[in-house]
């Protein structure tokens, strides 16, 4: 299935969770913020969070000093 991510179309499998998504693209998640859909998703969600075809997904990552980065996909 097709969703996108941070603005770029990516191919994934079909029902993935956000915490294989993320696994998936080789982040670490330790510093990161998930968005669907223009909604949160909580860190303890992503196990059970299915994304779906066509989601709008924004993923950004938490610098030290308040700085927001977007994560290189």
């Amino acid at each position: 299935m097709v969703i996108i991510v941070n603005g770029e179309t990516k191919e994934v499998e079909d029902s993935i969770a956000v915490a294989d998504l993320i696994i998936s693209l080789g982040l670490k998640p330790e510093r990161l913020a998930v968005e669907v859909n223009r909604a949160i998703i909580r860190r303890a969600a992503w196990s059970s969070a299915l994304l779906a075809e066509g989601d709008r997904v924004e993923i950004v990552n938490f610098v030290g000093g308040g700085e927001i980065v977007m994560p290189q996909l």
